[in-house]
């Protein structure tokens, strides 16, 4: 696999060339093929995608290694653009989507930049006619004070902060002014109830963020915070990897998991930055 232009082995995370989720060791802890889930009833095929590589993801990776308390940029975060990669990793996937025998019926985005810019390049992309709605559940994780700090600054800066994260754990932690993962599931869970009724007999991408897809999966299989961590502890979610849920047989079975086929026939590097490395969400 390319990391930018470097190349690393595969993760355990990572399925890759149509590979079913069931078949690669060490992909899904926790995870039941056939599993009933009430989550997804109506919805025959979902899928979840991180946004492109951003210009945050650049500038944050920059700052880890070279030991600065924060990194700065010009925009919100909300605000954040893609980076040019993430821009062409955004169009692989939709050009990849094009191809298939089967494509989205309808396109739900984050509000934030880089991720509506990922769908709507994405279903340029794809050359087909489905619906683009931007949905405030499915937004970025708020990280509240520890926005935009490195794992340097925030142990200089919130020693406390670090420590109760540390004796908590990351997902029951909630950072001042910010979310908790299980703050970010409780949201998860109602946009996926509302693609039940609203999106029924559609087939729906979700284009979002790390820890909406970490807190989907966690909804979806019914997962406990060891099986979530563990799959999360695997590696992070790659910037524009696909992962898929597939309704059948009164069940919903895991397809993908951070699939990075369309990505690497299109020969573009695949990344996988958090988008928060001084707290890795």
């Amino acid at each position: 696999m390319l990391v930018e232009g470097v190349e690393v082995p595969a993760r355990p995370g990572v399925a890759r060339h149509g590979s079913r989720v069931a078949d690669v060791p060490g992909i899904a802890a926790g995870y039941t093929s056939g599993m009933r889930s009430r989550t997804l009833r109506g919805v025959p095929t979902l899928w979840l995608v991180r946004h492109g590589q951003s210009a945050g993801n650049v500038a944050s990776e920059a700052a880890e290694a070279s030991g600065a308390h924060a990194f700065e940029l010009e925009h919100r975060d909300m605000d954040v653009p893609l980076s040019e990669l993430g821009e062409r990793q955004a169009v692989a996937l939709g050009a990849w989507f094009g191809k298939q025998t089967e494509h989205p019926t309808s396109v739900l985005a984050s509000p934030f930049v880089r991720a509506h810019e990922t769908a709507r390049l994405m279903v340029g992309a794809m050359r087909a006619t489905c619906e683009l709605v931007v949905d405030e559940r499915l937004r970025e994780k708020e990280f509240g004070s520890l926005d935009r700090m490195t794992r340097v600054g925030i142990l200089q800066k919130y020693p406390h902060e670090a420590e109760q994260r540390a004796r908590i754990g990351k997902f029951y932690y909630r950072p001042p002014g910010g979310e908790s993962w299980c703050d970010v599931a409780f949201r998860v869970r109602s946009l996926l109830e509302h693609l039940t009724t609203a999106y029924a007999g559609e087939r729906v991408l979700l284009v979002t963020h790390q820890v909406l897809v970490m807190c989907a999966r966690y909804v979806i299989e019914h997962l406990d915070e060891q099986a979530v961590l563990a799959i999360d502890t695997a590696g992070d979610v790659v910037n524009c990897g696909l992962t898929t849920y597939v309704s059948r047989d009164g069940g919903v079975d895991l397809a993908t998991y951070n699939f990075v086929a369309p990505l690497e026939e299109a020969a573009t590097s695949v990344t996988a930055s958090p988008d928060k490395p001084g707290v890795r969400a």
